[in-house]
């Protein structure tokens, strides 16, 4: 498996001692707040644009407290954000990566196709990931701690997916899906699982490992020939295939578990 890239600010954070692991840096802060894109607000530093406490800053790491004051082009700009949540419903196709070398495309080309000039400033994060060929919910947010909210196994936010199979879906396969199964790398949680007509199978799990729906069902001798993810927690996916939405605050909380916060 390729091991991801440790993001600039994890680097940064530890070069300063370990001590903030979770402070901000210039560039970063930019992205998060929607001033600039990440790109963007890196070459904005470069070229000298961007001042902190009214001096010219260079050094898209350099660190960032709460009482700096921070201008774009002799601009203010208010770098305190707060957590934002899209919900998108993916398409096939796609791949939830930043680049795709079969050139169908990435989610992330679509979500900025689809962004309003009010949200294209920000620096999404993909919240998990879906199979290319996999349609449904998928979440971008710009607050890292709603990424480990919502995909560490420990939270147990349900996420609910519909499979389309061929074989026959009995009561005692059902079963075998809900009690846990073993794999050849690990046991499976409990898990709902309920017939949908005679070629669908829904299953909600509290947990994300690779391929894992796929599998638990071929295990019991369905195959999956399409998957849709519908929900995440109560949230249930309700925008059009291609298309994407804001969630509110009150939904974000109420409906995922998390309690919208300033990010800093």
């Amino acid at each position: 498996m390729r091991r991801r890239k440790e993001p600039k600010w994890l680097q940064a954070a530890k070069a300063r001692g370990g001590a903030s692991v979770q402070a901000d840096f210039l560039s970063r802060a930019l992205a998060r707040a929607g001033v600039l894109p990440p790109s963007e607000a890196e070459r904005a530093i470069r070229d000298g644009r961007v001042t902190v406490n009214g001096r010219v800053a260079t050094v898209v790491v350099a660190p960032l407290e709460d009482s700096d004051v921070v201008a774009v082009d002799g601009e203010p700009v208010d770098v305190r954000p707060t957590t934002r949540v899209l919900a998108f419903h993916k398409p096939k196709g796609l791949v939830v990566d930043g680049r795709d070398p079969e050139g169908v495309g990435t989610v992330f080309e679509r979500l900025h196709a689809l962004l309003p000039p009010t949200l294209r400033g920000f620096g999404w994060l993909a919240v998990g990931r879906l199979d290319r060929d996999t349609t449904g919910l998928l979440f971008f947010t710009n607050d890292e701690r709603f990424v480990a909210h919502a995909t560490d196994p420990a939270s147990k936010l349900p996420k609910r997916y519909v499979a389309t199979v061929s074989g026959r879906i009995s009561d005692a396969k059902l079963k075998v899906l809900r009690e846990g199964i073993a794999l050849d790398d690990f046991t499976t949680r409990p898990a709902g699982a309920e017939r949908r007509g005679e070629r669908q199978v829904a299953l909600t799990l509290t947990e994300g490992k690779f391929h894992q729906v796929k599998r638990m069902l071929g295990a019991v001798g369905l195959a999956t020939l399409e998957l849709h993810r519908e929900a995440v927690g109560d949230y249930v996916v309700d925008v059009a295939l291609d298309t994407l939405r804001a969630l509110t605050d009150a939904e974000v909380e109420g409906l995922l578990g998390y309690h919208p916060r300033h990010l800093g």
